[in-house]
Order: structure tokens, then sequence, then C-alpha cells
């Protein structure tokens, strides 16, 4: 008897840990809560990637807008970027792109190669700034009200069912 449950243990603890994992597969989901949710945006101080200005979370009060974090190095941003460009060009939300942690050779790269649909980049070269914003990794997306309070975070791909259902109805209100 002794034997038998020695060599059935491990089979049975295996199995446990495959239908666990199966389980909490079915149930994921990338909605991290954020505590910035409904606060003001934290203080910043960016140089854009292009335009050789430093703007600052002022410079955008007055406008809905969207802040998509992204690198060059991060495969599922090149996923959602023809996404973040359809949303760009519908017009209906001002896109800022955030280029975290990227040298500016490989970010004009990128974007060369895959178009620039954002109507300012800001340049969080070292990622401080993205700390301040509870940033995990990208790609991540913000939406901010005129009042530059944060109304909305996503952490992953942002898709056309997403924009269609939770951000048009949201931007349409805050656009009120």
């Amino acid at each position: 008897m002794k034997k038998v449950l020695i060599a059935v243990l491990p089979l049975a603890v295996f199995v446990t840990l495959v239908v666990l994992l199966y389980v909490n597969m079915g149930t994921h989901s990338e909605r991290l809560p954020s505590p910035l949710v409904g606060k003001q945006l934290p203080v910043f101080k960016l140089n854009t990637l292009y335009s050789g200005k430093t703007l600052t979370q002022d410079d955008f009060k007055g406008q809905v807008w969207l802040m998509n974090v992204f690198g060059s190095w991060c495969p599922s941003c090149r996923v959602e970027h023809p996404v973040i460009s359809d949303l760009a060009q519908s017009g209906v939300v001002k896109v800022v792109g955030f280029n975290w942690k990227d040298e500016f050779v490989d970010a004009d790269r990128w974007l060369k190669q895959f178009g620039n649909p954002y109507d300012e980049i800001l340049v969080d070269l070292k990622g401080d700034v993205a700390i301040d914003f509870g940033v995990y990794g990208a790609p991540e997306n913000f939406l901010i009200d005129k009042n530059g309070v944060i109304r909305y975070k996503l952490v992953g791909n942002l898709t056309p069912e997403i924009i269609n259902n939770e951000l048009l109805p949201l931007i349409k209100e805050l656009n009120q």
C-alpha cells in the first residue's frame, strides 16, 4: 500500500497542478487595477521624439487624449500598432505616444517601419516617469480627460473590440 501511495502521489499532484493551471488560464485577465484611475496625471516633464519640445501634463489640458506606452523592443506593440494607427486616423481622440526605454535610433527606425500615428511622442529613456504612471510593461494605454484625470488604463493590447465597447463610449462621454 505504501509503495502504491508513493507511486500515485506525484501523479496526483501533477494532475492537480495541470487542472489548476487550465482553470486559471480560462479566467486570466489583463485588467490590472490601477490606483491612478480617477486621479490627476503624475507631474512630468519629458522631451519629445521629433519636435524638440519639452512637454508637461499641463500641455494636454483641455482635451481628451490617449497615451500609448510603446517600445521598439516590445513584440506586443507591433501587434497593437495597427489598432492604434486606426484609432489615431479616425480622429476621435488625440493619440500621444509614450516611448519607453528606447534609444532614439531604435524608436525612429521602428516608427519609420510601422508608421507614426502619434500627434506627439513623449520620450522616457530611463523609465523614471513610467514608474510614476505605474507602468507594468508595454503596451499600456491611458485615457485622460480634459482636466488631466486618468479615466481608463489598460495593460496589454488594445483591440478593436475594446475600442468599440469601452473606449469610444467613454471618449464620447468625456467630450460632452
